[in-house]
């Protein structure tokens, strides 16, 4: 670093010049630039307490600036901690070859026995090495800073390029070209990729030819605008093109639409443009005869265009929006020219749909032989059976139309092998409700072929969707069994066949068929999670599906269903109600209904005492028998059986009409008697029959007390 002076603070400015970087990843790879330098930079006690750290990102370039940088570190003060003196330091109180070795591994090999200091560490002596340490330089904390950015990116790919001495290469996301480092005014001398620093760099690749002089950091952003057309800040940059488009769209009385596709599109043009401008485009209006999920999909995947919307109705219209990276005059080439490109991509979905409708959907189900789904699991149509048959074996329990759920699922991937889905593969399900209802199929067996591939069902059941739900469910059930049966299952963060969000989304159905009105709260037979994967398994060939499979994925869902959970409720709770395994569409309610339980004044003393009644219980010889109530002679042992039988029938009556709420707080009033039982009363007694007969009374008030949930799991 040449005549820096190290006495105030000074902005910083680090910027990369690159190739175009990946779109899609650009602002995640601007921020970890900044941040992985801003992170050295101030484990070095470089930067101010009130340093503000500025990220930049370009297509061509990463950067950043932080506002308050010094040239020198203060002194720092520090403590080492050694090793113990007796290892350290010979009778003679010198220093031994071990301490030498280890004070030379921290540069402090010119400190002598004198020096160091003595301490306890509660067990031992220790040898300690106090003083003051110079601060670090800019310059090298700079070097390491840089180096550490650039092996920290989250970079989904690198490529080895060679570099300009024609001999060496380096590995990087995109070949970089220059390397800016300004502190204030003056260059700081670091290295990168076969590059060094300057103060030079380029602007937009088309809208400026010449080189740009950067003043200082504190210039960079106004320079990158006024003499490269470039906007440096990937926010501002965004902004500028959200207020583009719906200023646009606004004049055209229409609007881009709204969803995380649009806030996608527009994160992604945002990367690959510099100088963002945008421009009104047309096609025919005789494409819009294809389903709009074609052309909105090509438009935006493929070329990526904001297609516009009537406000209203949400129609489609045969308008879209360009982000152009150039900003001219007369901009009718650009428009013309990107017209041009997208007439084709439409005329191909045009093409594939009108062709598609000439074969039936059902037609095409017997092509499913010749897809492989699983080389374990067989093909497409071996799988399209086996959801068929569970989906009339739930229809059935939920007194649906059987005719419905086997024909929606029969029909559900015969689109797999259609023209458009083999282009847009997106567009499963989608398209095969519009072929399905093209053939004139039941209204509820489209929307169910549409329906199959959401996430989760996040609205109530209703008589239009119950086929979704139903084919829905099969299919879930259907992929965690098979996919989990061959021993895919998932670990750690790997889910490639989705069995997690399989999971959830079964969970989801059982939620929104209670909120329907087609599962009872109290209804535990319907649909049980236990027969309905057993049903499933049934399904496969012998021998395909691992043993231990069924109890294996019900523990599964579950475990999913308690991370649901853990955003509402204490674990305590969650673990005393999935410890029964209750019915999926109970959980909510029994856990809600635990929780009001253990927030009442008894909740403590019941849970501890039914803690201990489990330990008693599993130390019994013998299942405990019928309790006789003639051997009952202590007065605390009667007063519990008599509160048992008083509570029992309305704890019941309440549990078995679904109110688990009033059936905890029903039992949670034999606190007392429970209380006084303990206090009182030896449970293992000398007498057999008595010790028996003591266990039975307490066996009644544990299954009763834990009909909700195991209170036991609530002692903290």
């Amino acid at each position: 670093m040449t005549n820096v002076s190290p006495a105030a603070y000074r902005p910083l400015l680090i910027e990369l010049l690159t190739e175009e970087l990946p779109p899609k990843v650009l602002q995640k790879l601007g921020h970890a630039f900044a941040e992985g330098i801003r992170k050295i930079l101030d484990q070095q006690h470089l930067l101010a307490e009130d340093c503000a750290v500025t990220d930049f990102s370009t297509p061509r370039r990463l950067a950043v600036r932080l506002s308050a940088v010094l040239g020198q570190a203060p002194e720092q003060r520090y403590i080492e901690k050694l090793m113990p003196a007796k290892i350290g330091l010979t009778e003679n109180n010198e220093i031994t070859p071990a301490l030498a070795k280890k004070l030379a591994s921290k540069n402090l090999e010119h400190l002598t026995a004198a020096d160091l200091t003595h301490g306890s560490d509660g067990k031992q002596d220790y040898l300690y090495a106090e003083g003051v340490s110079s601060g670090a330089q800019l310059e090298p904390a700079l070097q390491e800073a840089l180096d550490h950015a650039i092996a920290h990116l989250p970079i989904p790919k690198v490529m080895r390029y060679q570099l300009a001495d024609g001999s060496s290469s380096v590995k990087f996301v995109r070949p970089a070209h220059q390397l800016v480092a300004l502190w204030g005014d003056q260059v700081i001398d670091i290295q990168a990729l076969g590059l060094k620093s300057g103060r030079k760099t380029l602007g937009h690749r088309f809208m400026s030819a010449q080189d740009i002089e950067l003043t200082d950091p504190t210039t960079y952003e106004q320079q990158m605008l006024d003499e490269g057309k470039v906007i440096a800040s990937f926010t501002d940059r965004r902004a500028l093109i959200s207020r583009q488009l719906h200023g646009q769209a606004q004049a055209l009385g229409t609007t881009i639409g709204t969803g995380s596709e649009v806030e996608a599109l527009l994160d992604e043009v945002t990367a690959l443009v510099e100088h963002p401008t945008v421009y009104v485009g047309e096609f025919e209006q005789q494409f819009l005869s294809v389903p709009p999920e074609c052309l909105i999909l090509t438009m935006r995947l493929n070329q990526k265009y904001f297609p516009l919307f009537e406000p209203d109705t949400g129609k489609l219209t045969h308008r879209f929006l360009i982000v152009s990276n150039m900003q001219i005059d007369d901009p009718s080439n650009i428009i013309e020219g990107n017209q041009r490109v997208v007439r084709p991509r439409l005329a191909d979905a045009q093409f594939f749909f009108e062709t598609d409708l000439k074969t039936p959907l059902a037609d095409r189900v017997v092509s499913l032989a010749s897809s492989v789904y699983h080389n374990k699991l067989g093909t497409q149509l071996n799988r399209v059976e086996r959801v068929r048959k569970l989906a009339r074996h739930i229809a059935e329990q939920l007194g649906a139309d059987i005719t419905h759920a086997g024909r929606a699922s029969l029909l559900a991937k015969a689109d797999l092998n259609s023209n458009m889905v083999g282009e847009f593969p997106e567009l499963q399900g989608i398209m095969g409700a519009y072929y399905a209802a093209a053939d004139g199929e039941a209204d509820d067996v489209v929307l169910a072929i549409r329906n199959q591939y959401r996430i989760r069902l996040d609205t109530p059941v209703e008589s239009t969707t119950l086929t979704s739900a139903i084919v829905f469910m099969a299919e879930r059930i259907e992929t965690l069994l098979g996919i989990w049966g061959i021993g895919l299952v998932p670990t750690g963060e790997r889910d490639p066949y989705g069995l997690r969000r399989a999971a959830l989304g079964l969970i989801s159905a059982y939620e929104q068929l209670l909120a329907g009105g087609y599962l009872g709260i109290s209804d535990t037979a319907t649909l049980n999670l236990h027969g309905l994967l057993s049903h499933a398994a049934e399904t496969f060939e012998l021998g395909v599906i691992a043993p231990g499979t069924i109890d294996e994925v019900q523990t599964f869902i579950y475990e999913r269903s308690r991370n649901l959970l853990s955003h509402d409720f204490d674990r305590h709770v969650i673990d005393a109600v999935l410890a029964l395994k209750p019915a999926l569409h109970q959980v909510q309610t029994r856990s809600a209904a635990c929780a009001a339980f253990a927030l009442r004044p008894e909740a403590a003393s019941l849970s501890a005492a039914n803690k201990r009644i489990a330990n008693l219980l599993k130390k019994a010889d013998t299942a405990p028998a019928d309790l006789d109530y003639s051997l009952l002679s202590e007065p605390a042992e009667k007063a519990l059986a008599d509160i048992i039988a008083t509570l029992e029938p309305q704890a019941q009556a309440q549990f078995a009409q679904g109110d688990f709420s009033g059936s905890m707080a029903t039992m949670a009033q034999a606190r007392d008697a429970v209380d006084a039982f303990f206090n009182n009363v030896m449970v293992m007694a000398d007498d057999p029959a008595i010790r028996s007969n003591r266990l039975a009374l307490l066996n009644d008030l544990h299954r009763n007390m834990n009909q909700v949930a195991d209170i036991s799991r609530l002692a903290q």
